[in-house]
């Protein structure tokens, strides 16, 4: 009986301890957001593009609402328009006919719900990257897997570069970008370092070149999305506005980007 006291004592302190939250969040209407990066890789033709269009969703929301039913076009500088046609509504456009050239300017139009967002970016070019290199005792605790994918940057040019690194097996990409100011015309390297990388995991690397605009915005979106930046009494980050312009309701401005970028491609796997 007194073993049947006691249990019962310490079950209503563990239940006493319990408390259901109820966190009451601030809604808003939804918005566009853009993901439309015109890529050309240098081994293909990049005859082949994806604009991918969606809304914007409750924070306890497990769905991203796709939009659908756009019209999405990108016109070049001598007024030739590709158009981008949806697949099934899923809000992902796609255009199979495409004719990227470097430093060609492109703009992107899209016409939703009664009103018209557009952008434009020129075609940057990018440099191969040469070699890879591997450290097996990086990190602070000595034991993490370090990667240095090397590149040339071009003398006496101002460059900007986005490299990712994709994890193949995991499907998880980093995304670090880079700039020129302090190594124009040196080799230099891009890096990455994942305390779950493990020897035999194929390691896609992607060079793009962008303009100083996309590093900025990329640059600023990366600060606020880092894992080791912030704590629970840091200002809360305020929201990061492309290129992408409401040109019907600009107050009714879109999230996300519009870049065209020649891109490098290193496989590699971790040795």
């Amino acid at each position: 009986m007194r073993k049947i006291v006691i249990i019962f004592i310490i079950s209503l302190l563990v239940t006493s301890c319990e408390d259901v939250i109820d966190v009451n969040l601030n809604t808003a209407d939804p918005r566009l957001v853009i993901d439309a990066s015109i890529l050309w890789n240098t081994e293909t033709t990049g005859s082949t593009q994806l604009i991918q269009l969606s809304l914007t969703a409750p924070y306890f929301s497990d769905t991203i609402p796709p939009a659908t039913g756009a019209t999405v076009t990108v016109t070049d500088s001598s007024n030739e328009v590709f158009n981008f046609t949806e697949e099934d509504a899923t809000g992902k456009y796609i255009n199979i006919d495409f004719k990227p050239k470097e430093n060609e300017d492109y703009t992107l139009t899209i016409l939703y719900n009664n009103e018209t967002y557009m952008a434009t970016e020129t075609m940057t070019s990018v440099v191969p990257i040469e070699y890879v290199e591997q450290k097996n005792d990086g990190g602070f605790s000595g034991e993490e897997i370090e990667i240095k994918a090397y590149y040339q940057d071009p003398a006496d040019v101002q460059n900007y570069y986005l490299f990712d690194f994709f994890v193949v097996d995991r499907e998880t990409a980093s995304l670090e970008v880079y700039d020129d100011e302090f190594t124009d015309g040196n080799e230099i390297f891009a890096f990455y370092s994942d305390e779950d990388l493990k020897a035999g995991d194929t390691l896609v690397i992607r060079n793009s070149g962008i303009s100083q605009r996309t590093y900025e915005f990329f640059n600023i979106l990366l600060q606020q999305t880092d894992d080791d930046s912030g704590d629970p009494f840091q200002t809360q980050p305020a929201t990061v506005r492309g290129n992408c312009i409401n040109q019907t309701n600009p107050d009714n401005y879109p999230l996300g980007y519009f870049r065209v970028s020649r891109v490098d491609t290193f496989n590699y796997v971790v040795q």
